[in-house]
C-alpha cells in the first residue's frame, strides 16, 4: 500500500496496486466513524483496502457501503472480495450492473474477449460473486445515508451504460469513476493537472459524455475524484477541454471509417498524435516516449471504443 492521502472532509485516498503504480485510486469516505469505500480495485487490492481503515482506527465492520462507479473490473474486481471482509457493507451499483455482480460471469466472458481469458485470470482471479440481498440497485438521485451524510448516485453514461457517479452533499464534491476522464500523476505540471477522456470497448457515447460531463458540472464541484487517478482540482476548465477532446476522439473515429483492417490502427495513431499535441499544449516536459507510455493502455481501450462506436452508430 502506497501512503494513505488525506484531502479533509473525511475523504481519503490510496493506490489500488493495479498494473502499475498510480494507476487506479480507491476512494474512501469516512463519517463519525463509517466507512464507504469507491472502487474497489482487484482481488489483490483488499490489504491496501483494510490497511487504510487500520491506519484510521476503523475495523472492517465500520464499512457500510461499498460503491462502484461502473462494473468494469479495474473499478469493480475486487468487489466481491470486500464484501466477503466487511460483514455490515452493502453494495451500491448501477442498475444496469446489479445482475453482473450477483452472476460476474458473463462479466468475465466480455473483459476476456477484450483483453484474453489469460490476461483476465492473471488481473483478477477469481470474481467473487454478492449474494442479491446485499446488493442495492443505485437508481438515478438514490440517496446514500453514511452516518448522516448524504451521498447522491447520478445516472452517467457516455463511458459506460452502467455508470454512475456520486455527488457527495458534505464536500460538494463528486466521485466520477472514468466519466471524468484520466489524470495520472506523472504529467503533472508546474502544480496543474492534465485531463484526457476515456471510452470503452463497447459502449462509447459521446452525446452522453458531453451531457454527463455537464451534469456533473450543474453541481459546481470544486474537485472531482476520478479513479485515474484521485483528485483533480479546476474543474470548470477541465470539463471545457473534456468537451473538446471528446470532439476530437469522435471526429477521428469518423475519419477513419471505412478504412478497413487498417482502422483501429489508423485510429490509435490519430489519438496518439492528439495526446501529444495535448500535452504539450498543457506544458508537460516529459518526453513523447514518457507520455505514450504512461498512457498506452489506454490509447489502445480508446481506439477500441471508437472503432467499434463508429461501425455501429445510427
Amino acid at each position: 500500500m502506497g501512503p494513505l492521502i488525506a484531502y479533509g472532509n473525511g475523504i481519503y485516498a490510496f493506490d489500488s496496486g493495479y498494473v502499475r503504480p498510480l494507476l487506479a485510486a480507491i476512494h474512501l469516505i469516512v463519517e463519525n466513524g463509517r466507512a464507504a469505500f469507491v472502487d474497489t480495485g482487484n482481488n489483490a487490492s483488499l490489504p491496501a483496502a483494510l490497511a487504510a481503515l487500520d491506519s484510521l482506527g476503523l475495523a472492517p465492520d465500520s464499512v457500510d457501503y461499498v460503491i462502484l462507479s461502473h462494473i468494469h473490473l479495474d473499478h469493480a474486481g475486487g468487489a466481491g472480495a470486500m464484501m466477503r471482509a466487511f460483514p455490515q457493507a452493502r453494495l451500491v451499483v448501477h442498475p444496469r450492473g446489479a445482475r453482473h455482480m450477483a452472476d460476474p460471469s458473463k462479466l468475465i466472458e466480455g473483459a476476456s474477449a477484450v483483453y484474453g481469458a489469460d490476461e483476465v485470470s492473471r488481473l483478477y482471479g477469481e470474481v467473487l460473486p454478492i449474494t442479491g440481498q446485499r446488493i442495492i440497485e443505485a437508481n438515478d438521485q438514490l440517496t446514500v445515508d453514511l452516518a448522516g451524510r448524504e451521498l447522491v448516485c447520478r445516472d452517467t453514461p457516455g463511458h459506460a451504460k452502467h455508470h454512475l457517479c456520486l455527488i457527495d452533499r458534505r464536500s460538494g464534491h463528486v466521485f466520477a469513476g472514468d466519466t471524468f476522464g484520466l489524470s495520472y500523476r506523472e504529467l503533472d505540471t508546474d502544480g496543474r493537472q492534465f485531463i484526457f477522456p476515456t471510452t470503452t470497448p463497447i459502449q462509447f457515447d459521446p452525446a452522453a459524455l458531453h451531457a454527463s460531463i455537464d451534469l456533473i458540472m450543474s453541481y459546481r464541484p470544486q474537485a472531482v475524484y476520478l479513479t485515474h487517478f484521485s483528485q483533480v482540482k479546476d474543474v470548470a476548465d477541465k470539463a471545457r477541454q473534456l468537451h473538446r477532446q471528446i470532439d476530437a476522439h469522435a471526429a477521428i473515429a469518423q475519419r477513419e471509417k471505412g478504412s478497413g483492417q487498417e482502422q483501429l490502427s489508423r485510429i490509435r495513431d490519430g489519438l496518439a498524435e492528439l495526446l501529444l499535441s495535448e500535452v504539450r499544449l498543457f506544458g508537460c516536459r516529459l518526453s513523447d516516449s514518457e507520455i505514450l507510455a504512461v498512457f498506452a493502455g489506454d490509447l489502445n481501450l480508446n481506439a477500441q471504443g471508437l472503432s467499434f462506436w463508429v461501425n455501429n452508430d445510427k
